[in-house]
């Protein structure tokens, strides 16, 4: 799921007026990008930023007092509802049929991208088990995407007892840290009820991460598209959200079944 519409109004403390300059602009805002994802056919991106306008449309609509403007207020909103709730349909639709597929596209230098928005959307109580399949998990600063990714999938709300790792050996002299690293990650996993299976291929070229409720995420960089820190004290350097992001595409579908068979 993409991160919100990123259009925040100042808090206000008091309805009137002020509330509505404040609130205002940012609702428009937030709606105009819905309305230009919507007609790009980026359904998903565009319910969130639809959901987001409508909630700040309804503040300004309690913040104001003039009735004719509150009419107009109401009308906007029950037309956007009405749009919000046929897209939310249709995706519904589309997951049922195995037809859903949804593009973020994940800008240069972008951040709000953590592994936690991007796949919180897909995860529930009903993900026991997990295919990752990225042939560049050789470096350090991959074992550390990795583990994070781990740690996100223990930390729930998915119920996850099996994590499969399909990868490429690191044919140089990094050989021996990538297997002791994966060990680690293994055997920490298993303090938690995970059991991690890691296999390799030399042959291996797409990135894709699959869940059996049935999403299925392809991102053109794998789990590396997040650039490295520019010092260790600063922000980013720990939480991912704040990390600026390399260019790269996420595509989702859903499908029946997402184990190869």
């Amino acid at each position: 799921m993409p991160a919100g519409c990123g259009f925040q109004p100042a808090p206000m403390s008091q309805a009137g007026p002020g509330a509505v300059a404040a609130l205002e602009p940012p609702a428009v805002a937030t709606l105009k990008r819905a309305v230009e994802l919507d007609s790009a056919s980026r359904f998903q991106e565009s319910l969130v930023c639809y959901q987001e306008g409508i909630d700040l449309l309804l503040r300004v609509l309690k913040a104001t007092k003039d009735e004719t403007k509150k009419a107009h207020y109401r009308h906007k909103i029950s037309d956007y509802m009405e749009r919000a709730e046929a897209i939310k349909k249709y995706i519904e639709k589309e997951r049922e049929d195995g037809k859903y597929h949804q593009q973020i596209k994940i800008e240069e230098n972008a951040t709000g991208f953590s592994y936690e928005k991007v796949f919180q959307d897909y995860l529930n109580e009903t993900v026991t088990e997990v295919w990752v399949e990225d042939p560049y998990i050789r470096h350090v600063h991959q074992f550390y995407n990795f583990l994070r990714f781990c740690e996100m999938l223990v930390k729930g709300p998915c119920k996850v007892k099996t994590i499969h790792l399909l990868t490429s050996y690191d044919e140089g002299s990094g050989k021996s840290q990538q297997t002791n690293s994966l060990e680690e990650i293994k055997q920490s996993l298993k303090n938690y009820g995970v059991t991690l299976n890691v296999s390799f291929s030399s042959s291996i070229h797409d990135r894709e991460i699959r869940f059996n409720n049935g999403w299925m995420i392809k991102i053109g960089r794998g789990l590396d598209y997040f650039k490295k820190p520019q010092g260790r004290f600063c922000l980013g350097y720990c939480d991912f959200d704040l990390r600026p992001c390399h260019e790269t595409t996420v595509d989702v579908f859903h499908t029946k079944h997402t184990k190869k068979t």
